[in-house]
C-alpha cells in the first residue's frame, strides 16, 4: 500500500514537472492555456476601448449642441480649416490601419521580419500625421486662433482676414477643435510608444505565431484611433 501511494506521488509530481516543463513563457500562471489567456486580454482591451469610445463621445455630444443652437458660425468658422491637410491625414491614417492589420496577419503566419517592418511603416505613418497636425496648429496659432480666452485672430494670411472670425460663439468652435483633435493627438502619440516598444520586442524575436497578444491588443487600439478621427474629420472640416 505504502508502496503504491509513494508511486502515486512520484508519478503526480513527475507529472506536475513535466506540465511546468511544457509551460511556455508567455503564459502567467494563473491562466490554464493560451487561448484562455488571449481572450482575457482581448476582453480588457474591449473594455479599456469602450472608455476610450466614451470619452470621445462626450465632446462630438458638445459639438452637436453647440452646432445645433450656432449652425451659421461653426459652417463660417470651419472654413479657416484646411480641408486638403485633413485629408491627407484621412489618408496617412488608413494607411496606417492597413499596415497594422497586416503586422497581425504576419506575425500569424511566423513571418517576423514583415511584422518588424510592418510596424516600421506604421510608426512611420504615425509620425507623419503628427507633423502635418503641428503645421495646421502652427497656422492658427500665429494668427491668434487658440482654445479658450486666449481666442484673438488677428492679421492677414494668403489673403484670409483672420480678424474677421472674431465673432460670438467662433471660440467655441476652436475650442472644441484644439480639444477634440488634441486629444486626439495625443492618443497617436501613445500609439507611436506601443508600436515602438513592439518594434523593439519584435526585433529581438520575442513574437511568433504561438504568442502575438500585444500586437494584435495593440492593433484594435490603433483601428479605434483611425476610425474617431474618420468621425473627426468631416465634421470638423467638410460640414
Amino acid at each position: 500500500m505504502s508502496t503504491t501511494i509513494a508511486s502515486t506521488e512520484h508519478d503526480t509530481q513527475g507529472g506536475h514537472g513535466a506540465s511546468h516543463d511544457d509551460h511556455p513563457a508567455f503564459l502567467q500562471h494563473h491562466f490554464v492555456n493560451a487561448d484562455q489567456q488571449f481572450d482575457a486580454a482581448k476582453m480588457g482591451m474591449w473594455l479599456f476601448l469602450i472608455t476610450e469610445i466614451l470619452l470621445f463621445s462626450g465632446m462630438f455630444v458638445a459639438y452637436t449642441v453647440y452646432r445645433a443652437w450656432h449652425p451659421e458660425v461653426f459652417l463660417e468658422a470651419s472654413t479657416l480649416l484646411d480641408w486638403k491637410l485633413g485629408g491627407l491625414n484621412t489618408l496617412v491614417l488608413l494607411a496606417s490601419s492597413l499596415t497594422v492589420a497586416l503586422s497581425i496577419h504576419y506575425i500569424q503566419k511566423g513571418n517576423q521580419a514583415a511584422l518588424f517592418w510592418n510596424l516600421l511603416i506604421t510608426i512611420l505613418l504615425a509620425c507623419v500625421f503628427l507633423v502635418v497636425k503641428y503645421f495646421e496648429y502652427m497656422a492658427k496659432f500665429e494668427h491668434g486662433i487658440f482654445a479658450g480666452e486666449g481666442f484673438d485672430p488677428h492679421g492677414v494670411s494668403h489673403g484670409v482676414d483672420y480678424a474677421k472670425y472674431n465673432i460670438p460663439y467662433a471660440k467655441q468652435f476652436f475650442s472644441i477643435y484644439f480639444i477634440m483633435t488634441g486629444i486626439h493627438g495625443f492618443h497617436v502619440i501613445v500609439g507611436i510608444i506601443l508600436m515602438t516598444w513592439l518594434l523593439v520586442k519584435a526585433r529581438l524575436g520575442h513574437f511568433s505565431a504561438a504568442w502575438y497578444t500585444p500586437v494584435e491588443l495593440t492593433g484594435l487600439y490603433w483601428h479605434i484611433v483611425d476610425i474617431i478621427w474618420i468621425f473627426l474629420f468631416p465634421l470638423m472640416y467638410l460640414i
